[in-house]
């Protein structure tokens, strides 16, 4: 680990001491549904729709009764009518494969339809208590911008970042950079001049903000990815 590495580290610690879940959920099932429904879509939106959808649809077994025609009404302002239909039929696996319990590896996770690996590392970490990294789009702009990480996917990203952080801080460090990409480390306009960690920034030691943008081909397999950096 390098000096800059170290003191973004410390700088994360120290400015989000409190950082935590920005969703609401209470139990696995809770936690699997509601992270379904964050994909490009804010946490605030799933917070308002989850409420109704959890009073009515409470556990697997209620809601792999249901259809996606159903369920869509209750989450349309969170985007796609797939994502109804992923609840729906992991709701149904879980009930027909894993004895109605959701399961808590990462393998049998991402079996279920519409889970990968950052929606399985959230249930793992936030619900199952398991070390884990979970990297969504502001993980992966931030880890990169930062100098923790220099990969063009998700998954080497999540790689390179437990390689790199201590195991013991893995969950902490997924919601540091989290908070650090929504409060300061923006996609579009990103306010270096008043980031409290720009003498250790990469991007910023290396001359490559304020224009927030990487280099071509990283930023091509980004949006190929879905994802902003």
């Amino acid at each position: 680990m390098t000096k800059e590495q170290q003191a973004i580290l410390k700088g994360l610690s120290e400015l989000y001491p409190n950082a935590g879940p920005e969703l609401h959920f209470s139990n696995p099932f809770e936690t699997l549904v509601a992270t379904i429904l964050a994909a490009q879509c804010t946490d605030q939106r799933v917070n308002q729709v989850t409420p109704a959808l959890f009073r009515d649809y409470p556990d697997p077994q209620a809601m792999a009764k249901a259809t996606p025609e159903e369920i869509f009404p209750y989450v349309k302002s969170c985007g796609f009518k797939s994502k109804a239909a992923n609840i729906v039929n992991a709701s149904r696996m879980i009930v027909e494969k894993f004895h109605g319990q959701v399961p808590n590896t990462l393998e049998e996770l991402t079996r279920l339809p519409g889970v990968g690996r950052k929606t399985a590392n959230v249930v793992l970490a936030f619900s199952f208590g398991h070390p884990a990294i979970p990297v969504d789009t502001h993980v992966f702009r931030v880890a990169n911008r930062l100098g923790l990480s220099d990969a063009l996917t998700v998954e080497e990203t999540e790689k390179q970042l437990m390689a790199l952080i201590p195991k013991e801080d893995w969950s902490q460090a997924h919601h540091w950079l989290i908070y650090h990409g929504r409060r300061v480390c923006h996609s579009q306009r990103p306010a270096c001049e008043s980031c409290a960690l720009k003498n250790s920034c990469k991007s910023i030691l290396q001359n490559r903000m304020i224009n927030p943008k990487a280099d071509a081909k990283k930023r091509a397999k980004a949006r190929k990815d879905g994802l902003a950096l």
